[in-house]
């Protein structure tokens, strides 16, 4: 495995840890607050970090089956280049700049998992696996496309630069959301 496959397992390793620390002993009502509806709870967080990661899974088992056909665009590399360095200057810049997910990784849960931190947990380790698995075509300029839009072309690298970015991002936003449970009423 190269270094950089190495160094996004030990990133997941570190963000894993940092959920578990901050959120994995709080109480469901904690999990599930909101400080406005329009703010995501910790529990709605993490669940769409699983949702979204979750979602480059079938394309992960079709490169490792050979069978993944890279998108149209995906042979340009201006486009996939420009398209991945703008996903991740976006998911990597602060929290600077609220954006707006799409439709199908909104979080479909309500405020009765208890164990989320742990499902989220599992979740990473099926990840980290995934970087494994892969680790052959890491360094190969392999584009794949957004799982969300065919027409949405970037790297492998990029994609797992952004999955680690945005972990960190909705750490940052849950993280967040404790702050204002503590000065709640």
């Amino acid at each position: 495995m190269s270094q950089k496959p190495t160094e996004w397992v030990a990133e997941i390793d570190r963000i894993t840890a940092k959920f578990e620390r901050e959120f994995a002993e709080m109480s469901l009502e904690q999990i599930y607050w909101k400080p406005h509806p329009e703010v995501w709870s910790i529990g709605e967080n993490i669940q769409h970090l699983i949702q979204l990661n979750s979602s480059y899974f079938p394309m992960f088992q079709e490169l490792k089956d050979g069978k993944y056909q890279k998108p149209w665009s995906g042979n340009f590399s201006f486009i996939y280049n420009l398209i991945g360095n703008s996903i991740y200057k976006s998911v990597s810049d602060g929290r600077k700049k609220k954006i707006k997910t799409f439709a199908s990784w909104e979080p479909k849960i309500g405020g009765t998992h208890q164990d989320i931190v742990q499902k989220f947990t599992k979740h990473q380790q099926e990840l980290k696996s995934w970087i494994t698995k892969l680790a052959p075509q890491f360094g190969k300029n392999v584009v794949i496309n957004s799982p969300i839009n065919k027409l949405l072309p970037y790297t492998l690298d990029k994609a797992m630069d952004i999955i680690v970015a945005h972990e960190y991002r909705h750490f940052q936003q849950a993280l967040e959301v404790k702050e204002a449970i503590k000065k709640a009423p």
